[in-house]
């Protein structure tokens, strides 16, 4: 993944922005192999938690002072918690293998760490 130009938008600064829209990518090329049966369920479902965590940190930055943003961070670690329900479910129904839900779990993780960091972050500030 590239690193963020200093003079783009102000969510290409987070960190967690860039994990989560890395998440997000990952989880739509894995629902791609997903079953057509499932595309209006769990795939529709996953993709809508994934590019969520993403796209509030992305509205959250866009918004002015610490509490607006320290909000939609909170909706983004909702999100992330959702995702990584349904990875575990669309393993244990057979989606896919261990294996890629080793690697979206780990992206997950990462993702779920620096959003967490930056919602501690802003807590401090707000407070």
């Amino acid at each position: 993944m590239s690193s963020a130009s200093p003079t783009g938008p102000p969510y290409e600064r987070l960190e967690a922005w860039r994990a989560c829209h890395e998440l997000a990518v990952a989880v739509y090329r894995s629902t791609t192999r997903w079953p057509a049966s499932e595309r209006y369920g769990l795939v529709d479902q996953a993709r809508r938690a994934a590019y969520s965590a993403a796209a509030n940190l992305v509205e959250g930055s866009g918004r002015t002072g610490a509490r607006e943003l320290k909000r939609f961070v909170a909706i983004s670690l909702g999100s992330l918690a959702e995702l990584e329900y349904l990875v575990v479910l669309a393993r244990d129904v057979g989606l896919f293998d261990a294996t890629e839900r080793t690697i979206l779990a780990g992206l997950i993780g990462r993702a779920g760490q620096l959003t967490g960091g930056l919602h501690r972050a802003l807590r401090r500030r707000t407070t």
